[in-house]
């Protein structure tokens, strides 16, 4: 079941009008069904559902050349950044130099163009000449496959690393996740626990003023635009949690943060940018953690056949435990 229209209610206010205008006029099933909206100076309006990507007219139907296409300008750019900011694009200034934006609803606002660079270092963009909204939503019961592959025969929640290419539906996944876990799953005899968010991007829980807007069961504590490495410690130390889930690992201090979390007997989910076991290795902090074997559980997911479908779930040893029919297996070591 997915929840209420995110273009309605988050995307269409904090976007130039005339975009917003050809939006609404796509057909309510559509846009249910979008993942991501890409705006880019004097190119096509394009969508995309996760399976494809489509350039829309100006009357919100799918177009077949770019010259059937609405086409985005430099206005309609500049006057969307003015809407995402509310006219304070200095506010946003720490954010635009990570080259995104996190808005009402958890969507991401993702940025490109000219590089300000200093002493090897990214200080700001100028010229922002593409933007891309990455559109969240909550899907209850997406992770209904996954959950018995976490949970081990005491009722305990396995140490999990959750892998997949951008745009594969992981974000999504963990949502509901703690929304399980924290809940309790009464088909599977496992109470409610006291769960754990850092969520430094606020996209998993897309809270506002604190309190989120996504359904994330009834023990939920979340830090909130807080670094991760710097939020699981703070969540050891001030909330007790049982599980601690947070998204996208990629610093040493991440690591070692979830090594810390671990030690501390706190179960940790956490989601990686990658293909497969294989790829992730290649990261040094990653591959630190699979060598101390810190994961118990590996699981990859795809958008096909849909969004968030599991292909494979592995356990620290690199057994294959469970394999999606559609899945080509490679090896997990």
């Amino acid at each position: 079941m997915i929840r209420n229209s995110s273009i309605d209610q988050h995307i269409c206010p904090a976007i130039a009008p005339r975009i917003a205008a050809v939006l609404l006029q796509l057909p309510s099933a559509v846009r249910e069904t979008l993942t991501e909206i890409r705006l880019r100076v004097n190119l096509p309006l394009m969508v995309s559902t996760g399976v494809s990507d489509n350039m829309i007219t100006e009357a919100g139907t799918f177009a077949v050349t770019s010259r059937q296409a609405f086409t985005i300008t430099q206005t309609d750019l500049l006057k969307t950044l003015q809407m995402i900011s509310k006219n304070s694009l200095y506010a946003l200034e720490n954010e635009i130099r990570a080259g995104f934006v996190t808005i009402a609803g958890g969507h991401r606002v993702g940025l490109a163009g000219q590089a300000l660079v200093e002493n090897g270092q990214v200080k700001s963009l100028k010229n922002i000449s593409s933007i891309n909204i990455r559109i969240a939503r909550q899907i209850i019961g997406c992770a209904d496959q996954l959950i018995p592959w976490l949970i081990n025969p005491k009722g305990h929640i396995y140490n999990t690393l959750i892998v997949s290419p951008p745009r594969c539906g992981k974000t999504t996944v963990i949502r509901d996740i703690a929304r399980q876990l924290s809940s309790g799953i009464k088909e599977l005899n496992v109470k409610g626990m006291q769960v754990g968010i850092v969520d430094e991007r606020s996209e998993i829980a897309a809270c506002q003023f604190g309190v989120p807007s996504m359904d994330l069961g009834d023990r939920i504590d979340i830090l909130d635009s807080c670094p991760k490495a710097t939020g699981m410690l703070m969540l050891i130390r001030s909330m007790a949690p049982q599980v601690i889930i947070t998204d996208e690992l990629g610093r040493e201090e991440d690591a070692l943060a979830v090594e810390e979390a671990i030690h501390a007997g706190v179960s940790v989910i956490a989601t990686a940018h990658g293909h497969s076991i294989v790829d992730i290795k290649k990261r040094p902090c990653i591959k630190k953690l699979i060598e101390e074997e810190c994961f118990e559980r590996y699981v990859t997911l795809s958008s096909i056949p849909s969004m968030g479908s599991m292909m494979t779930v592995s356990a620290t040893n690199g057994q294959l435990l469970y394999s999606h029919p559609e899945y080509e297996v490679r090896p997990c070591g």
